[in-house]
């Protein structure tokens, strides 16, 4: 029997917001474009200026323009829907041209996953994405800016692709995790210590992987306050 994304359960999604609202979102979309075979399933990983009520009204901002590219205006790959995105953010929050710009915007991987045909295609702003597959973790480097007003002159966002293999597993995540002040000495978590930990358990069912991060996050964390927004998604193939 075929895989469809809407057959497909073998994900965790750890969010663990600071604030009762978030500025860290998830939102996915099963989507069949115009013209096209089959079904792609969108995933989108985000962190978005600011938490609690701003970052929440940003992500608000975010999915909206997220679906709009994807559902209305039939846009299939990541890196095309991004670039659109940033459009509609910068028109949003800046809809004069104003000469001071709002500097509100987002990270995020955004994910089109192929099931039938084991491909993944993404585009990634400032966060990266990291891949295990026979026991090693690869990382994929992001283009270096948001989707949203930057400094620098504004470049077109780059669409990698990937070929899927059966065990694979696809993290995406925002920075609240590896950014927690904790341990002994009160220090960041850090990626380093994330894709060891990461590497400990990838042989574990993806639900005991999210406990376990969510004891690591907790413990490392101990009484010092969260400082971020937390989120960390786990796909397996």
């Amino acid at each position: 029997m075929e895989t469809t994304a809407t057959e497909t359960k073998n994900f965790f999604i750890l969010y663990k917001p600071k604030d009762i609202v978030s500025g860290d979102f998830y939102h996915a979309i099963a989507h069949k474009p115009t013209g096209s075979k089959t079904e792609l399933f969108y995933m989108c990983t985000a962190d978005c200026t600011g938490h609690g009520v701003p970052g929440a009204l940003m992500s608000m901002v975010g999915i909206s323009h997220l679906n709009e590219s994807i559902i209305e205006k039939n846009l299939i790959h990541p890196n095309d829907i991004l670039d659109n995105m940033r459009k509609g953010i910068i028109a949003s929050l800046n809809p004069e041209g104003s000469e001071e710009e709002s500097k509100d915007g987002m990270d995020c991987v955004l994910c089109a996953y192929d099931f039938e045909n084991m491909k993944l295609e993404f585009a990634a702003a400032n966060n990266p994405l990291w891949l295990i597959r026979n026991g090693e973790m690869q990382e994929f480097k992001p283009d270096k800016m948001p989707v949203g007003m930057y400094h620098s002159k504004t470049a077109p966002f780059s669409l990698q692709t990937i070929d899927l293999k059966k065990g694979d597993i696809v993290y995406t995540f925002t920075d609240g995790y590896a950014d927690q002040f904790g341990g002994d000495k009160g220090k960041k978590y850090k990626y380093k210590q994330l894709q060891e930990k990461l590497l400990q358990i990838k042989d574990l069912p993806l639900s005991d992987q999210k406990g376990i991060l969510d004891k690591e996050f907790e413990t490392w964390k101990g009484n010092l306050e969260q400082v971020d927004d937390v989120l960390i998604i786990g796909v397996k193939i």
